[in-house]
């Protein structure tokens, strides 16, 4: 028989967690509001006390543990947010954990889980994704008899996942319309469908993915569920190659719909809401908001719940972000300029070729000697996408124009 949350399991997990996890604010966003005009309010699980919404199910599977399996201790695979639910609950419930992530971990994540967990956990950086770090985790785990605490596919995961949805509708006394939720594994989504579907039947759940690791979309397409062979990392929070099996039965039948956004616009809606409404997001955190243009016209005069999965964030990343929303909005541009060989041609692009708002953000000559007569690559900033054509024909019709690297994701990621 297929495995389905039920509400009244979910309550119960609502009960055990409550020790642990905090009921988070449902908060109406004015700017969202008037943008889309809906009403729209967030689920602010970025203020949970592990700033992410995982410390439910990983608390509601750790405490459900036999004393055996307490004392042999437990092991996780983690991106980093499952990693500091399962560090507090080893520390608030005195059981040694060893917890397994990917070498490329923003730092800050990793720093927060030993925080949480103290001398109760170890840390090990293994891979350069979920997946290495998940196969590296089972395997230690059945080498050394533990219990592993898997991050989305397991029933008491699930379960303290969906009191997200508890509290939502224990929030708000207006019916509402769509819940947009954010799914790397699917054990939030899975959660939140359980509870949704006993108390709230005419609500649509939207599921939302990052474009480059699209593997719940591309299983419920298929019907069936699908490894990808390759996957962006940049929303390391829901980047994973393979759904759960049970998430997978779960959603395939209990999702409205399930979209995909591109990484670029996930990081310009993260700006949006740091300098907006003063809200730091992760990657993952972002996306139920960045989805909403899809849904522009169907969510008009309706009642709208995105839930904010996490705010662990890496300041070091900032950079990225933004040049990763510059890419996206089509305002920052990359070209192989050729400069002609005549006397003062690099001051001739800076002060004729350039348009009066354009301004070049990087700069590098392809030789180290002979600097005039050598292409450089050059990355210059917009102020408006319509700017583009116009600076491509006075590069051409002065002969600075090499090539456009934008449009050569292999070119670009090898000269800049």
């Amino acid at each position: 028989m297929t495995y389905f949350p039920t509400i009244e399991n979910i309550k119960k997990a609502a009960i055990n967690i409550q020790q642990v996890a905090d009921v988070t604010p449902l908060s109406f966003n004015l700017r969202l509001s008037k943008e889309y005009d809906a009403n729209i309010s967030l689920k602010r699980e970025d203020l949970q006390r592990v700033r992410s919404y995982k410390i439910r199910g990983a608390y509601n599977k750790i405490s459900s543990l036999s004393k055996i399996e307490r004392d042999n201790g437990i092991v996780c695979a983690s991106a980093g947010n499952h990693a500091q639910g399962v560090a507090y609950a080893c520390n608030y419930l005195g059981i040694k954990g060893t917890i397994y992530m990917p070498a490329v971990t923003p730092k800050q994540k990793v720093e927060q889980t030993k925080l949480f967990g103290e001398s109760w956990i170890n840390v090990v950086l293994e891979g350069d994704t979920f997946d290495d770090s998940f196969l590296a985790a089972k395997q230690y785990c059945k080498t050394q008899n533990k219990t592993f605490i898997h991050p989305f596919d397991d029933p008491k995961i699930i379960e303290g996942q969906g009191t997200v949805g508890l509290e939502i509708l224990n929030q708000t006394q207006k019916p509402i319309d769509y819940i947009f939720v954010p799914v790397g594994g699917g054990g939030l989504a899975s959660g939140l469908i359980g509870v949704v579907k006993a108390v709230s039947p005419n609500t649509k759940i939207i599921g939302v993915e990052p474009q480059g690791a699209p593997s719940m979309k591309t299983s419920i397409d298929k019907n069936i569920n699908t490894e990808l062979k390759k996957i962006d990392k940049f929303v390391d929070g829901a980047a994973v190659k393979r759904v759960g099996d049970r998430t997978f039965a779960i959603c395939k039948e209990g999702l409205h719909k399930m979209v995909t956004v591109a990484e670029g616009k996930v990081c310009q809606t993260i700006l949006d809401l740091y300098n907006r409404d003063a809200i730091v997001v992760e990657p993952a955190g972002a996306l139920t908001i960045a989805c909403l243009d899809i849904f522009r016209e169907e969510i008009k005069g309706k009642n709208v719940v995105c839930v904010i999965s996490g705010s662990n964030n890496d300041i070091s990343r900032t950079a990225e972000i933004k040049e990763r929303a510059l890419l996206y909005g089509k305002l920052k541009h990359y070209f192989i300029v050729r400069f002609p060989q005549r006397p003062g041609a690099l001051k001739e692009f800076v002060a004729e070729i350039l348009g009066s708002t354009d301004d070049i953000t990087h700069f590098e000559y392809s030789k180290k000697s002979n600097k005039e007569n050598a292409p450089a690559v050059v990355g210059i900033e917009l102020k408006t996408p319509s700017d583009l054509a116009p600076l491509i024909k006075r590069m051409k019709e002065n002969n600075f124009f090499g090539e456009y690297l934008n449009d050569k994701p292999d070119l670009f990621q090898y000269l800049v």
